[in-house]
């Protein structure tokens, strides 16, 4: 959908002004090349975020394993509900 929109704004701005038209056609392959390493270093800020957010979280999460049961089993004498 995103594709038919951007074609009739595309063919609207020929008839309007083809000059602009046909300029946007052909810097369009080139903003898109010069974004790709703009993209990279985004892909790779949000790796890095969520590395630190992770170690961060690490000891709340350590913390948080020591206070749950670690065994919960479960019982056929019950009808198979939980027990500690």
């Amino acid at each position: 959908m995103k594709i038919l929109i951007l074609f009739v704004g595309w063919c609207i701005l020929f008839v309007l002004c083809w000059p602009v038209a046909l300029l946007a056609l052909i810097l369009f392959p080139l903003v898109w090349l010069i974004s790709l390493p703009l993209r990279l270093i985004g892909i790779t800020l949000e790796a890095v975020f969520s590395l630190l957010r992770a170690l961060l979280h690490l000891p709340a999460r350590v913390l948080e394993a020591r206070r749950r049961p670690t065994h919960l089993a479960l019982t056929e004498s019950d009808g198979g509900t939980l027990r500690r």
